[in-house]
């Protein structure tokens, strides 16, 4: 495999597990704990749930090969969002420094599997 898929591919998994398999787990396993990242930050308890639909269904955009261009760059986005309003959420509610870091490093893989994805889609992955 080339070095640039290898990179898309490492990072990517690293979003598919933290963005879409852990609250997808949550949801399906252990449905009690899916507020418990939103609701001490004010969040109603629907909002949650709409966060890990959401949440999959751009893991799913990202990492399936045949999603189209367009609809692959709103589901960057669109994670991106939900990583910055996280990180704005925890600054502005609980203040706690742990959990502003880490949706800016989670953030910060997004970026390196967005940019590897155009790397690929560019120069076709050499």
């Amino acid at each position: 495999m080339k070095k640039n898929k290898i990179v898309f591919w490492v990072a990517t998994t690293i979003i598919i597990l933290w963005e879409g398999v852990m609250p997808l787990g949550t949801l399906l396993f252990a449905p009690e704990y899916v507020n418990a990242g939103t609701k001490p930050l004010g969040y109603p308890d629907y909002f949650a749930y709409t966060l890990v639909i959401c949440k999959v269904l751009g893991v799913f955009a990202i990492s399936y090969p045949k999603t189209p261009g367009k609809l692959k760059e709103w589901a960057y986005a669109g994670l991106t969002f939900s990583l910055i309003f996280a990180f704005i959420s925890h600054a502005c509610v609980d203040k706690n420094i742990g959990f502003m870091l880490l949706p800016l490093v989670v953030l910060g893989i997004l970026a390196v599997s967005y940019v590897y994805n155009n790397r690929i889609q560019t120069i076709g992955g050499k």
